[in-house]
């Protein structure tokens, strides 16, 4: 996997718009682009290459980017751009749906469609910031003409699959200086998947999606799920099930198949033990009783709590908290 930061701040003041401009060219669809900022502009993007799907980040002065039929006609990568903002606001014309969009929303568009991304109307020196992903159109399951339906609209990125996306893209971005090259087929593969139920759900199309796509998304879907429910010491694998409206049989089969192996309740308990060592480290948490933290992750008996403590990581709660050279 190939990551590269720029930043405007490297280039003198007076070519600092110029600057964004081509590296932009690089990145989107040949657009038409403009600020009011460009005299003292600042903007900055970290873009991973994952194969043939392009994820970058960035933060920037209010800019707009207009894709004309001209240049379609000119140069077309036949590529679809989906945006998550994280902060700020912008609007989009696309195939002729007009909307405004801020945090935590998300955007799909076709460069083979004009587009106008305009920032807010007061053109402030608020920062824009957000995640974008560049990908092939033949990299998807799903054909143009039913994409069609999804361009332009405006989706929540905080609930259902859209979470999902948001909560990937920002773990990858984060984590994007300790990935190494022979990690990029296997992200690759998780986004692609992630997008290719993204797109079909508010379209009704998973039955376009090929079963390892649906089953990959459902388990990251579970995972979710347990990570959020680990507080409650009744999170089982029947109640998960139920949850997610499929059977406890194939509960216990899909999740071997993607850890592994290893158990539903094996994991939520590795999980559990987990955070509770996490804050047994933490100096700022030094004066909560150790019951407490076991309790806070779903673990409300101390003894069973000690013993299992004991058995992974081969010492007490107690010892752990007191001993930090044993910590990794």
């Amino acid at each position: 996997m190939i990551s590269t930061v720029f930043r405007t701040t490297d280039v003198p003041t007076e070519d600092r718009f110029e600057y964004w401009r081509e590296l932009m060219s690089r990145t989107i669809a040949p657009s038409e682009i403009s600020s009011h900022h460009a005299a003292d502009f600042r903007a900055e993007q970290r873009l991973m290459e994952l194969g043939p799907v392009i994820v970058w980040s960035g933060e920037v002065l209010p800019t707009r980017y207009r894709r004309s039929p001209r240049l379609i006609r000119q140069s077309d990568p036949e590529q679809y751009h989906l945006q998550l903002l994280l902060g700020g606001g912008l609007g989009l014309d696309h195939v002729g749906r007009t909307d405004t969009y801020g945090p935590c929303d998300l955007w799909v568009s076709d460069s083979s469609r004009p587009y106008d991304v305009r920032p807010p109307r007061d053109e402030s020196r608020h920062i824009v910031s957000g995640m974008a992903v560049e990908l092939p159109k033949a990299s998807l399951p799903l054909s143009p003409d039913q994409v069609r339906g999804l361009l332009g609209r405006r989706l929540s990125g905080r609930e259902g699959s859209g979470a999902l996306l948001t909560d990937f893209l920002i773990g990858l971005d984060r984590q994007s200086g300790a990935l190494r090259p022979s990690d990029t087929p296997h992200l690759s593969k998780i986004l692609l998947d992630l997008v290719s139920v993204w797109f079909a759900q508010p379209l009704e199309a998973e039955a376009a999606l090929p079963p390892e796509t649906r089953q990959q998304a459902l388990t990251m879907q579970i995972r979710a799920f347990i990570q959020e429910n680990l507080h409650d010491p009744g999170l089982t694998p029947p109640v998960i099930a139920a949850a997610h409206h499929i059977s406890l049989s194939y509960l216990h089969r899909l999740f071997q198949q993607r850890t592994r192996g290893e158990t539903v309740a094996a994991w939520i308990r590795h999980e559990r033990l987990e955070r509770a060592r996490h804050d047994l480290a933490d100096p700022l948490q030094i004066a909560t009783p150790i019951r407490a933290i076991a309790a806070r992750w779903g673990l409300p008996r101390a003894s069973d709590f000690t013993r299992a403590f004991r058995s992974a990581y081969g010492v007490s709660p107690r010892e752990y908290r007191h001993q930090p050279p044993m910590r990794d």
